[in-house]
């Protein structure tokens, strides 16, 4: 691994050595693998272009979130700038290094927007998307050469395991009962957060955060963003996005499929409205609950619940105000009872 980390502070400060009239560049391209981003992305996506596509974009993006935060803890592995003072940090992250988050979502994400669209000219902008989000990651700083390689494979093994089993596992969905479904995702969302709680048990057991690290962190100017890799809040905002997500797409796909046809200014309007919800219950539920939150046990409770909530707006109560709106409609021929109830 030292080979790996002396060929990697090489290979950072050659590439850091450009200038620094890159760094504002690099840090917006590295907004677009960033899961800020894709809430933003997400609804648009949803809400306005197509809802299988933004429901199999959330769907991979919180499944490579959640491999990604395990094998972190798995690997525990340090940034480039906390073993060396001879890369800069301009940026500054908190978790451990390997693999890079930020590659494997983008190859995720991007790749899957790819494959859906099925054109050579969507490949080649999500393609280079791809490989600027990764570059932008080791100019930064914040990631080793090998890091991103391995973000970049396990994005990609992601995405082709999912477009493998896509098309079985919805045809065994679609068999079970509204409650067996509901079951299965609550089940998916406890595994979530179990496999970042193994790694997560077993380094406060056996690990310490190193000192050095530290004051290397500090010295490379990310003092206000210190490592702190011992977490697992990210597990439970995962599998709490998942649950909620899924519980309404569920219960949408129960009363019909949505008709999101519609002129350009509805279609503005949903997304802007849509939006102040999500606003209002990502950050809006995060400071209410942080007052609530007497401990640790009862604060991941409530990350839980705040993200669920925030992934069941999306999926089904933005969609249930815009029925009511009529800024949307249920396809021709597909309505049912709900349905109906749901558009009044």
């Amino acid at each position: 691994m030292e080979t790996f980390f002396e060929s990697g502070i090489f290979f950072l400060r050659n590439l850091q050595s450009m200038g620094e009239w890159l760094v504002l560049p690099m840090r917006a391209v590295t907004f677009l693998g960033s899961e800020e981003f894709f809430l933003l992305v997400l609804p648009a996506l949803y809400w306005c272009v197509d809802t299988a596509l933004g429901f199999r974009v959330a769907l991979i993006l919180l499944v490579a979130s959640s491999l990604n935060g395990a094998l972190k803890l798995a690997f525990h592995a340090p940034r480039p700038y906390w073993i060396s003072p001879e890369v800069k940090a301009f940026a500054a992250e908190t978790s451990f290094g390997v693999p890079s988050g930020h590659a494997q979502i983008a190859a995720g994400v991007w790749g899957m927007i790819a494959a859906t669209a099925r054109r050579g000219w969507v490949w080649l902008v999500c393609g280079s998307l791809i490989l600027l989000i990764g570059f932008s990651r080791m100019y930064l700083g914040v990631h080793f050469p090998h890091d991103v390689i391995l973000g970049w494979l396990l994005g990609a093994i992601t995405l082709g395991v999912m477009l493998w089993l896509w098309r079985p596992l919805s045809a065994h969905l679609a068999l079970q009962s509204f409650g067996n479904r509901l079951l299965l995702a609550l089940g998916v969302s406890f595994g979530m957060i179990l496999i970042e709680l193994i790694p997560y048990l077993w380094l406060r057991l056996n690990f310490t955060l190193p000192p050095s690290w530290l004051e290397h962190a500090a010295a490379a100017g990310a003092a206000e963003r210190l490592p702190d890799p011992l977490t697992i809040e990210g597990a439970w905002s995962n599998a709490g996005a998942f649950f909620g997500l899924m519980l309404g797409f569920i219960w949408v796909g129960h009363c019909g499929r949505l008709d999101l046809s519609g002129k350009l200014g509805v279609r503005i309007a949903r997304y802007v409205v849509g939006l102040i919800g999500v606003l209002l219950l990502w950050r809006g539920l995060s400071v209410l609950f942080g007052l609530l939150a007497l401990n640790e046990l009862l604060s991941f409770l409530l990350r839980y619940v705040r993200y669920a909530l925030t992934g069941f707006w999306i999926s089904a109560g933005a969609p249930f105000l815009f029925l009511r709106l009529r800024w949307m409609t249920i396809a021709p021929g597909e309505s049912s009872k709900e349905a109906e109830a749901l558009a009044g």
